[in-house]
């Protein structure tokens, strides 16, 4: 387990790229998506994703803008960022069989407004990938917390909305 821990894979950094946005991944940022493994059709581009059962449209992107700033976007602010920020969540990065890793860097390139292939181009630290050996680990059930509490009172929101429209009309 400590050694799963370690990388995040390259697959990250290639999904993103794939995305039009940065890229990255779990223990480590793989490039494992344009690998063709034994048995393989070499179609699993083309194969649909089971979705990310992170919902990333709510976490707390300040990680990343706050540190990596352009117009240079200096490779070690910007990588440690990455790392910090994806690092906690590279079980689900790595897995090639959800859209975690596009669905991560759209948001990240919507909150950072990156140039394409930034991250993958800069965050390199050998060919398995980022290491997040290194990285402090953060408690990732309290941000899905947050998502749930803020799903639910936007919920109760349009719910409240609508009937407010409805005894007015």
């Amino acid at each position: 387990m400590a050694a799963d821990r370690r990388l995040l894979p390259l697959f990250l950094l290639s999904a993103a790229a794939l995305a039009g946005v940065a890229s990255a991944a779990g223990p480590f940022l793989s490039d494992g998506v344009f690998q063709v493994s034994a048995g393989s059709t070499g179609r699993s581009l083309l194969q649909a994703k089971k979705d990310c059962p992170v919902n990333f449209e709510f976490q707390n992107y300040t990680i990343i803008t706050s540190k990596c700033k352009g117009p240079k976007f200096p490779a070690s602010q910007c990588c440690a960022a990455l790392k910090e920020f994806a690092c906690p969540f590279y079980m689900y990065l790595n897995d090639e069989s959800n859209s975690c890793a596009s669905t991560m860097f759209s948001y990240i390139n919507l909150f950072g407004k990156y140039p394409p292939g930034l991250f993958s181009s800069e965050c390199k630290e050998g060919k398995l990938g980022l290491s997040c050996a290194d990285v402090p680990q953060r408690d990732i059930s309290t941000a899905d917390g947050r998502q749930h509490a803020q799903s639910s009172l936007l919920a109760w929101i349009t719910v409240l909305s609508v009937l407010v429209a409805l005894l007015f009309h």
